[in-house]
């Protein structure tokens, strides 16, 4: 096995490497080869989208859900309601990233045949970034709204209980060019994978992301992962988080509040938490193909927007994510702490890494 890394060492690993240590872990815990690379891919796409967050860091927590049985070895989930635009997709704890995909298959397929489409699932797990299945619709024609529940996470303004999740929200626009328009932002002020890093990282956090369990403003990150995130934009962040609460939970007849288990607790009991994903095909409106011409067009527009003084460049919504990827070039910087957990969780089911896995040191002043 590869040593792990020191302490104050970063290392830097193909994404296609990454990947396929990130698959050979999960098919060792028996995940089926095709279905442990589709989650291996989402995954690492994250990382090589400077979102570490929602990346390779989370394996460890997954590994353990699929060997206490929390995580289903499924491949698909199973639809209970079918009616014209309205789809229920029963996920029965399969791996999020899995039945995210099936859910954007169904309702592309249906929204090409009557213009809109919605697939609600219930009894779901984490999928990663929200933003990835809503540019997997956009690529396709379909603009794409993609929502999801957590636990509850966030109090109400001026409130000491956390009554709603952080419910993450992604819409991509089909667009010419590189890079749909998109935005993907979680409800809370940040996302609590980022927290865990600076805890692991024995960092602190800035104020106004997280309050601790009495309802107090914090900059200690365990106190925030005891506490409770704060919303993004006060009532406005809580406001959206309980809609879209009940549109994913309430729609598909899935759990809501407080029935969505901790992503971090008890590793055998299921998460359960509820997604929706809506299409909607741009060739049933008059706009037709223009609109992803017309949406260029403005992302132009953003894109060559006048600067602020010292600031080098703006982006348009959805373009520093391209960017980001295009300057990461198909590798990935991993923290020594998530390094570390990997090479653990591959030696917790046996997983052999020497060929699949190289992490090359990069001293980091």
């Amino acid at each position: 096995m590869v040593p792990a890394p020191a302490a104050n060492d970063q290392f830097t690993i193909s994404a296609a490497a990454l990947a396929q240590a990130v698959a050979a872990i999960f098919n060792a815990a028996g995940v089926p080869p095709t279905d442990a690379a589709i989650v291996a891919e989402d995954l690492v796409a994250a990382d090589l989208e400077g979102v570490a967050s929602h990346g390779v860091m989370l394996v460890p927590m997954y590994l353990d859900r699929v060997l206490s049985g929390s995580i289903s070895k499924a491949s698909a989930g199973d639809v209970v309601w079918d009616r014209d635009g309205a789809i229920v997709l029963d996920a029965a704890n399969a791996f999020g990233q899995l039945t995210a995909r099936q859910a954007v298959r169904l309702a592309v397929a249906r929204a090409r045949e009557i213009g809109l489409a919605a697939v609600a699932v219930r009894n779901a797990f984490h999928f990663g970034t929200a933003g990835r299945y809503a540019r997997l619709m956009a690529e396709q024609g379909c603009v794409g709204i993609v929502m999801s529940n957590t636990r509850p996470l966030m109090p109400a303004p001026g409130g000491a209980e956390a009554l709603v999740g952080n419910n993450p929200l992604a819409i991509a626009l089909p667009t010419q060019g590189d890079f749909p328009a998109e935005v993907d932002l979680a409800l809370s002020a940040t996302a609590m994978g980022k927290i865990r890093l600076a805890a692991a990282a024995g960092q602190t956090i800035p104020e106004g992301w997280a309050a601790d369990a009495e309802g107090r403003a914090t900059t200690d990150p365990n106190a925030a992962i005891k506490g409770m995130l704060l919303p993004a934009a006060g009532p406005k962040g809580f406001g959206l988080a309980f809609v879209i609460d009940m549109l994913c939970g309430g729609l598909s007849s899935g759990a809501v509040g407080a029935q969505v288990q901790p992503l971090y607790g008890d590793p055998a009991k299921p998460y359960q938490c509820s997604h929706l994903f809506l299409a909607i095909d741009t060739g049933h409106f008059p706009t037709g193909d223009d609109f992803a011409a017309r949406t260029a067009e403005q992302t132009a527009r953003v894109s060559a927007s006048k600067r602020a003084p010292g600031v080098e460049r703006v982006y348009a919504p959805g373009e520093l994510v391209s960017a980001t990827r295009a300057q990461n070039a198909g590798t990935c910087c991993l923290s020594p702490e998530t390094a570390r957990s990997l090479i653990e969780a591959a030696a917790k089911v046996g997983a052999v890494l020497d060929e699949t896995l190289s992490l090359q040191q990069e001293n980091v002043s």
